[in-house]
Protein backbone atom coordinates (compact mmCIF):
# COMPACT_ATOMS: atom_id res chain seq x y z
CA UNK A 1 0.00 0.00 0.00
CA UNK A 2 1.41 3.36 -0.96
CA UNK A 3 1.23 6.45 1.55
CA UNK A 4 0.64 10.16 -0.18
CA UNK A 5 3.41 12.31 0.20
CA UNK A 6 1.29 14.99 2.69
CA UNK A 7 0.88 11.98 5.04
CA UNK A 8 4.45 10.86 4.85
CA UNK A 9 5.34 14.99 5.47
CA UNK A 10 3.24 14.56 8.58
CA UNK A 11 4.42 11.52 9.87
CA UNK A 12 8.24 13.00 9.31
CA UNK A 13 6.85 16.01 11.39
CA UNK A 14 5.84 13.59 14.31
CA UNK A 15 9.13 12.08 14.47
CA UNK A 16 10.73 15.32 14.41
CA UNK A 17 8.98 16.35 17.50
CA UNK A 18 8.92 13.54 19.17
CA UNK A 19 13.47 13.55 18.94
CA UNK A 20 12.59 17.48 19.93
CA UNK A 21 10.84 16.17 23.12
CA UNK A 22 13.44 13.94 24.54
CA UNK A 23 16.65 15.88 23.22
CA UNK A 24 19.10 16.00 23.87
CA UNK A 25 18.89 12.30 23.97
CA UNK A 26 18.88 9.99 21.31
CA UNK A 27 16.82 7.52 20.95
CA UNK A 28 16.71 4.28 18.80
CA UNK A 29 14.77 3.60 15.47
CA UNK A 30 12.39 0.40 17.23
CA UNK A 31 11.60 3.60 20.24
CA UNK A 32 10.62 6.18 17.79
CA UNK A 33 8.70 3.39 16.10
CA UNK A 34 6.96 2.48 18.90
CA UNK A 35 6.07 6.05 20.24
CA UNK A 36 4.73 7.34 16.61
CA UNK A 37 2.48 3.55 15.97
CA UNK A 38 3.80 2.68 12.69
CA UNK A 39 5.92 0.50 11.49
CA UNK A 40 9.87 0.16 12.12
CA UNK A 41 10.89 0.09 8.18
CA UNK A 42 8.66 2.42 7.27
CA UNK A 43 10.53 4.61 9.97
CA UNK A 44 13.81 3.55 9.64
CA UNK A 45 13.37 4.88 6.09
CA UNK A 46 11.96 8.28 6.94
CA UNK A 47 14.72 8.69 8.99
CA UNK A 48 16.90 8.28 6.02
CA UNK A 49 15.37 10.51 4.61
CA UNK A 50 15.05 13.28 7.40
CA UNK A 51 18.96 12.68 7.44
CA UNK A 52 19.45 13.53 4.14
CA UNK A 53 17.19 16.78 4.69
CA UNK A 54 20.00 17.55 7.38
CA UNK A 55 17.33 17.47 10.24
CA UNK A 56 18.78 14.86 12.34
CA UNK A 57 21.79 13.30 12.85
CA UNK A 58 22.52 9.38 13.02
CA UNK A 59 24.64 8.20 16.12
CA UNK A 60 26.47 5.25 15.15
CA UNK A 61 28.40 4.10 18.48
CA UNK A 62 27.34 3.34 22.11
CA UNK A 63 28.55 5.45 24.97
CA UNK A 64 31.88 3.47 25.02
CA UNK A 65 32.49 4.87 21.70
CA UNK A 66 32.35 1.01 20.10
CA UNK A 67 30.21 1.21 16.76
CA UNK A 68 26.70 -0.34 16.95
CA UNK A 69 26.77 -3.67 14.39
CA UNK A 70 23.02 -3.29 13.50
CA UNK A 71 21.34 -0.70 15.14
CA UNK A 72 21.19 3.31 15.07
CA UNK A 73 20.53 6.12 17.53
CA UNK A 74 18.98 9.04 16.33
CA UNK A 75 18.67 12.98 17.51
CA UNK A 76 17.83 16.20 16.27
CA UNK A 77 20.56 18.50 14.12
CA UNK A 78 21.69 21.81 15.90
CA UNK A 79 20.06 23.68 13.39
CA UNK A 80 16.84 22.06 13.51
CA UNK A 81 16.49 21.77 17.48
CA UNK A 82 17.07 25.41 17.01
CA UNK A 83 14.76 26.21 14.42
CA UNK A 84 12.19 24.19 16.90
CA UNK A 85 12.86 25.72 19.97
CA UNK A 86 12.56 29.53 18.38
CA UNK A 87 9.24 28.31 17.17
CA UNK A 88 8.04 26.61 20.34
CA UNK A 89 9.21 29.68 22.58
CA UNK A 90 8.50 33.01 20.33
CA UNK A 91 9.94 36.02 21.96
Amino acid sequence: MKISNIKREKISEQILAYLYSISPKPAFTSHIAREIARDEEFIKDLLFELKKKNLILDIKKNAFGLPYKRRLRWKLSNSAYNFYRQHQHPN
